[in-house]
């Protein structure tokens, strides 16, 4: 089942390349982050309260609120970057690059988590990299 909430992933970040290109165009791409923040958090927490899942928060520890803290702070970095290169350049040109960051995930898992790498995993590494190299040459 995970397989359906990546590709469903993958559809909404395709569709978000091309409504940010369209929505940043003659406005500051760090002001359109945050506009965009805006819209994710009302999304998010409307979820977290409808599903009535708040409750769970006391349940974080402090790894948890460190980690969540990091890759938040790690997201909003990689939208600021994602859309100051939607501004400057191509929706088919940011956006494969941008997709190199599953090769470095992959990479960064088989170092830090110790995740085993498969040869299929290898070798789609490989292609994604070797795809964003082509495309950014």
């Amino acid at each position: 089942m995970w397989w359906v909430y990546a590709l469903l992933s993958a559809l909404f970040a395709a569709i978000t390349a091309i409504l940010a290109k369209v929505g940043i165009k003659g406005i500051n791409s760090d002001l359109a982050t945050a506009i965009r923040t805006v819209f994710i958090i009302l999304i998010a927490w409307g979820i977290v309260l409808a599903r009535k899942e708040i409750y769970g928060i006391n349940l974080l520890s402090k790894t948890n609120w460190l980690f969540l803290g990091l890759s938040g702070i790690a997201t909003g970095l990689s939208w600021i970057f994602y859309f100051k290169a939607l501004q400057l350049g191509k929706v088919s040109q940011v956006a494969p690059v941008d997709k190199l960051s599953v090769a470095i995930a992959i990479i960064l898992s088989a170092l830090l988590l110790h995740e085993v790498i498969t040869w299929k995993i290898l070798l789609g590494s490989i292609l994604i990299i070797g795809g964003s190299v082509l495309i950014i040459l």
